[in-house]
């Protein structure tokens, strides 16, 4: 015998598919949001980590402006320290100059010279003075470049003037104060002391 289905077979299908459409539909949908979810999670995690980098990364940035500022400060500080042992140390070099210089000038000062000021700008001398002739500052001039603390003398000026009702001329004079004589001075003092 044969047997007829008379069951509707295609709405059956039609449904059986429809059911299976719509779970895969709802599985695909559950699915996404699964990884889209991951997806914000990671990326979240990721911001987060990132911002824990760059607050660290802000507070060492803070730290090393202070120490960077405090660096600053210690080389002003030794800018000014060094800057003082260069003045004390030009200072404690020079201190004996004036002493040298005042006992040459008494030394190479010719008769009928008289100084009435005499100016120390660092190694440069400024003097000025009354002599009774020009051939008196010229001696003296020529004792100044025979001189082993003194060189290079210039006449700035010379003109008559009364002073104290005689006639003299006033003369301005510039020179060097050398440290030549300074090494030979303690090399020979040194081999002194040698023997």
């Amino acid at each position: 015998m044969i047997r007829i289905n008379l069951l509707p077979h295609r709405a059956e299908k039609r449904r059986a598919k429809q059911l299976q459409f719509i779970v895969f539909s709802v599985l695909s949908i559950v699915l996404g949001a699964f990884v889209v979810g991951l997806v914000h999670v990671a990326i979240g995690t990721q911001i987060s980590y990132q911002e824990r980098r760059n607050e660290y990364l802000k507070q060492e940035t803070a730290i090393l402006d202070r120490q960077i500022a405090e660096i600053k400060k210690l080389r002003q500080q030794t800018q000014s320290l060094l800057a003082r042992k260069n003045v004390v140390e030009n200072l404690q070099s020079t201190r004996s100059d004036v002493v040298h210089l005042l006992d040459q000038m008494l030394r190479i000062l010719p008769e009928g010279v008289y100084l009435k000021s005499l100016r120390q700008s660092g190694q440069r001398i400024s003097l000025v003075g009354y002599a009774q002739s020009n051939a008196r500052v010229s001696t003296l001039m020529r004792a100044i470049e025979d001189s082993p603390w003194l060189n290079s003398p210039a006449l700035v000026e010379i003109h008559a003037a009364n002073v104290g009702g005689s006639r003299l001329n006033e003369f301005s004079l510039n020179f060097n104060l050398t440290k030549q004589a300074d090494s030979a001075g303690a090399a020979s003092s040194g081999s002194g002391k040698g023997r």
